[in-house]
């Protein structure tokens, strides 16, 4: 990322994104970012949370409230909003991760945290996951 904050995806990564995306908090750290199809589709879901429930409305504040419409430029840059670039630190070294439904951005040493705790708990998470369906896996 540079100093503007502006980002290139990298064009097997931004394949069928179109020319706007929506950039939020992520979950562990990282950023997400959506097409607006998609980012549709999350936002219906957080809004079927009861308004009630507490932890739900906070859920709901986290997401909504950092996110952000951007414009994808010719070279397939975004420019990632100054309050969410905080997230990711400098924003010297980043890895992007595609997750299917979305992009997510991390700082690289984080990733490599994330990816090194998945990779230390991989034994035990297969087996419950087997255990709660067993056609997961």
């Amino acid at each position: 990322m540079d100093g503007k904050g502006r980002l290139i995806l990298p064009a097997k990564l931004r394949d069928g994104l179109g020319e706007r995306v929506v950039i939020s908090r992520g979950l562990d750290t990282c950023l997400y970012v959506y097409t607006t199809e998609e980012w549709n589709v999350f936002a219906g879901k957080l809004d079927t949370l009861p308004l009630l429930d507490p932890r739900s409305r906070k859920i709901h504040q986290y997401f909504m409230s950092g996110a952000v419409d951007c414009d994808v430029d010719k070279q397939g840059r975004i420019v990632v909003p100054p309050n969410l670039r905080e997230v990711l630190g400098d924003g010297k070294d980043l890895t992007l991760v595609g997750e299917g439904r979305r992009i997510e951005i991390w700082n690289s040493v984080a990733w490599n945290d994330h990816i090194s705790e998945i990779t230390d708990d991989l034994s035990s998470m297969t087996l419950e996951l087997s255990e709660m369906d067993p056609r997961l896996l």
